[in-house]
């Protein structure tokens, strides 16, 4: 035999205003990326953990999702943004996609690629993921430009030879705090604390 379940009107209630709030969301225009990750770091203050991941999953899955390179940004993307990303099995595919102006999220491991924008003038990071304060797996580019948001990593290219802990101590020398996240072919990709 089977029991009606009974429903809790306080769900019930949560429910709506949840799919209310999305729905007003989604209409909003498309802002420039330091506002909209000043907005979210607003949003999220004060949240317990496990409803600042249900938030940034929500808010995700309401934007345009990026396109791909990588099984780690395939993994970052699916969970921001749930499984609507397309990949691209090139990073030439993936550049392309950013200068036609779609979202990309690329691995930052691998063959260096990220070098490539010291000679793409139009493509900017606009953001690092996982961004729970973890070293970056993935970078997403845009044509968007984006300004300091007051939590920014600026991401820098060198082929210098020295070893990554002498060129991180001659940044420090120079006011700048800088952590190695990828090297490949002789060079070394850095993240600098704040907008340089």
């Amino acid at each position: 035999m089977l029991t009606e379940p009974t429903l809790d009107p306080a769900r019930l209630e949560a429910e709506r205003a949840l799919a209310t709030a999305a729905a007003r969301v989604a209409t909003l225009p498309v802002g420039e990326p330091d506002a909209e990750a000043i907005a979210l770091r607003e949003a999220l203050g004060g949240l317990t953990s496990g409803q600042r991941r249900v938030l940034i999953a929500a808010r995700g899955r309401l934007v345009r999702a990026p396109t791909v390179f990588g099984p780690a940004a395939a993994l970052l993307s699916a969970d921001r943004h749930g499984l609507g990303s397309a990949a691209v099995a090139t990073v030439d595919e993936a550049l392309k996609a950013a200068r036609g102006g779609s979202p990309v999220l690329l691995d930052v491991a691998g063959s260096g690629w990220w070098a490539r924008l010291l000679a793409e003038p139009t493509l900017r990071v606009v953001a690092a993921l996982p961004d729970d304060g973890s070293p970056p797996r993935a970078l997403r580019l845009e044509t968007r430009t984006a300004g300091p948001t007051g939590g920014d990593r600026t991401f820098w290219v060198t082929d210098a030879r020295e070893s990554a802990a002498r060129i991180a101590a001659a940044l420090s020398d120079a006011g700048l705090v800088a952590d190695l996240v990828a090297e490949a072919r002789g060079l070394k990709l850095f993240a600098l604390a704040g907008y340089v």
